[in-house]
């Protein structure tokens, strides 16, 4: 049974917290169900429960229920997958990420290991111009040389990517490029598809009964806010990666066919108040052949590893912030109220959950917000929803997708994770001298779960902080003993 702790000599709510949670008989639990998450920043506690019984014979075979917690409530990870938000949850995105782009490159996970003769390509395509930055440009030879403005800029330093001449910058043109990407990235892919039919001498109709293309992407911020996009793009046969494309359907004509592609990829936004803008690709273009077997310059796991890295980041690395500006309160309207319509007492009117002026942003993170906040203002856009997205410098699109027939999916990594785990509470049951249920045993399963909070209570924000510790001290002997070997005991 708890005793009655007087713990008023403790100052720290965290560590009188931690006390009381390791009076309760459940602690060991308590500090299980921490450690699993395995450091997740900002959990979900759930209350319910789920039972599953043999539908024939009315046995329970699994039941739970959070009524049976020490704390009454079961602690699941967010699944958030930047980085800036909770490191854990985005290690676990980013590999997935890598198995799911690996997959489409040397087989595995449902994916036969022939996909890796398939001709395919790693691509970059940029933004483009909107005015001169400062950068740190290179000679042919990769020898470093002066910005325009004369100077030698070391890495990240913080005027990277900021304009030379902010007053000409052509902010609304930029902001418009980041909201349309998405766009432009469907409409390419439409053209590249014509292009390689082109090519081929064939209708799209009759390229579709011998191949297709499949891909994956993800997005990248620059340092002067405009994302662009990494893909592997792929020839596969009519099924998908199940099936070899034809023999003559070689990279180079995959390359051939990007290069025609991308210039004749564009989009027209019109607008009586900022004027008509051509939405393009810019002129930075790469393609790049992905070899098979490791023995060429750019490998199968170089480019996943590439693609998965880049999946778990966000905005928040061209220096702009990680949250929504649309004041919560009003849902971004500026009043409250039914048919008498009152301010927001939160933000006043200016439908901002803070100040853009007061962001602890440079000013041309600041300038891009405030570009795509006033183009959200106005009746042409209200479709690009910009409020919403200003944080994001007006991009709204995912930062990884994939054709369908590229390899699996995020939801099947997550099942084999999810069996796995069943698979062991089973293994537990038959050690315990329960029979595990036969192969045509029909399962019932019912369940009730309700969201209750999200986040830690203050002592189990320390057994979090201890097990992020470990995690990363074990991660950094591995990267120690990869150069200097194992540590001698």
């Amino acid at each position: 049974m708890p005793r009655n702790l007087d713990l008023r000599h403790v100052i720290s709510p965290a560590v009188r917290d931690l006390i009381e949670l390791a009076n309760l008989d459940g602690f060991d639990r308590t500090r299980e169900q921490v450690t699993r998450l395995r450091g997740c920043t900002r959990p979900v506690n759930l209350v319910g429960h789920t039972h599953t019984r043999n539908a024939a014979t009315g046995e329970t075979i699994r039941s739970y229920s959070t009524t049976d917690e020490p704390t009454g409530r079961l602690l699941t990870t967010c699944g958030n997958r930047r980085a800036s938000r909770c490191p854990a949850c985005s290690r676990t995105y980013a590999a997935d990420t890598f198995h799911l782009v690996r997959a489409g490159l040397c087989g595995g996970k449902d994916v036969p290991e022939t996909v890796r003769t398939h001709p395919r390509v790693f691509l970059t395509l940029t933004a483009p111009s909107f005015g001169p930055v400062h950068n740190r440009p290179t000679n042919k030879d990769g020898k470093p040389r002066a910005c325009r403005c004369g100077d030698h800029h070391p890495e990240g330093a913080p005027e990277l990517g900021t304009p030379l001449a902010p007053k000409t910058y052509n902010y609304t043109g930029a902001v418009l490029w980041n909201a349309h990407a998405g766009a432009l990235w469907a409409r390419f892919t439409l053209n590249l598809r014509r292009a390689l039919a082109a090519h081929f001498g064939i209708t799209q109709k009759d390229m579709k009964q011998v191949l297709r293309v499949s891909f994956a992407k993800v997005a990248e911020y620059q340092k002067r806010g405009l994302v662009h996009f990494h893909a592997v793009v792929r020839i596969d046969g009519s099924d998908g990666h199940t099936s070899a494309p034809p023999a003559w359907a070689t990279v180079d004509d995959l390359t051939h066919a990007i290069h025609t592609a991308v210039p004749r990829t564009a989009l027209t936004v019109s607008s009586d108040t900022v004027g008509d803008h051509e939405i393009r690709w810019g002129s930075m273009l790469d393609v790049r052949e992905i070899t098979a077997l490791g023995d060429g310059e750019l490998t199968d796991a170089a480019v996943a590893g590439y693609v998965a890295k880049y999946a778990t980041k966000s905005a928040e690395d061209s220096g702009t912030v990680d949250r929504s500006l649309v004041c919560r309160t009003c849902s971004g309207r500026g009043t409250v109220g039914g048919r008498v319509k009152d301010l927001c007492p939160d933000c006043e009117g200016t439908r901002q959950a803070e100040p853009l002026r007061e962001l602890p942003v440079h000013r041309h993170v600041r300038q891009m917000i405030r570009t795509a906040w006033d183009l959200g203002g106005l009746p042409e856009f209200a479709d690009l929803k910009l409020c919403k997205w200003a944080h994001m410098l007006g991009f709204r699109g995912h930062f990884s997708t994939k054709s369908r027939a590229y390899s699996t999916t995020l939801g099947a990594l997550r099942d084999v994770r999810r069996a796995w785990r069943l698979a062991q509470a089973d293994a537990a049951r038959a050690r315990a001298g329960h029979p595990a249920p036969g192969p045509h045993t029909v399962l019932v399963t019912e369940s009730s779960w309700a969201y209750l909070a999200s986040g830690y209570r203050p002592g189990e924000e320390l057994l979090a902080a201890q097990t992020r510790h470990d995690i990363n001290q074990i991660r950094a002997d591995k990267e120690r003993a990869k150069t200097e070997g194992e540590v001698w005991q």
